[in-house]
């Protein structure tokens, strides 16, 4: 298909409309599906970071072209499925006990899976003991914790400790994130990572599964 860099234009402006006709459009002409994902999904949002980085673009724009991406994998991620696909690691994210801000939450998810990784969002007010299950039955490399209430700060570290009681901390890399979050209470709990924006979370998500 000759417009298939066209992908790369609709995520970058975020044209959720437009994403979702040229990927349909690229798919119905056997483009291989991971080729799309790793030439033009994972180039345009990395531009997309490094644009928020620079203050050329802000949060309304990445929340656009977040958008745009999840149209394309809605086409996308059944056909990696089904091929037996590897994403870069699959990741378990949520915001902890008690809070129900979700926007920084649901930015760093997109930006993840734009980053191709397979992300299991498990919304707002996580208990720890839903962590521990996702984590099992996902069979996930790398969990999220979000916050941007200091009042639930406590409860990263709560889930924390119940990760390593269930036996299941040593499997997994924790990052952990939000406004009031710092790279000393990351340390302070025992956390692996500190993601201080969507972008970084990105890199340091694929730093994490690297080893």
């Amino acid at each position: 298909m000759n417009n298939v860099s066209a992908l790369y234009d609709a995520i970058l402006t975020g044209d959720a409309n437009q994403a979702f006709a040229v990927t349909q459009e690229a798919l119905q002409n056997q483009t291989d599906p991971m080729e799309l994902v790793t030439r033009y999904m994972i180039p345009a949002m990395d531009e997309v970071g490094r644009r928020f980085d620079e203050e050329e673009y802000f949060i309304p724009e990445l929340l656009l072209s977040a958008r745009a991406m999840k149209k394309s994998m809605e086409l996308i991620r059944p056909l990696l499925a089904a091929g037996g696909s590897e994403p870069a690691g699959r990741v378990v994210i949520g915001t902890v006990k008690g809070d129900l801000h979700d926007i920084g939450k649901n930015l760093v998810s997109s930006m993840l899976e734009g980053g191709g990784f397979e992300v299991f969002d498990l919304g707002v007010d996580v208990p720890p003991e839903k962590f521990v299950d996702s984590i099992k039955e996902k069979h996930a490399s790398l969990v999220c914790l979000s916050t941007l209430l200091t009042t639930t700060m406590p409860a990263m570290k709560t889930t924390l400790e119940v990760l390593k009681n269930s036996g299941v901390r040593d499997q997994v890399k924790v990052m952990i994130g939000g406004a009031p979050v710092t790279q000393r209470f990351a340390e302070e709990i025992g956390a692996d990572a500190y993601g201080e924006n969507a972008r970084a979370a990105v890199m340091l998500a694929r730093q994490l599964v690297a080893g």
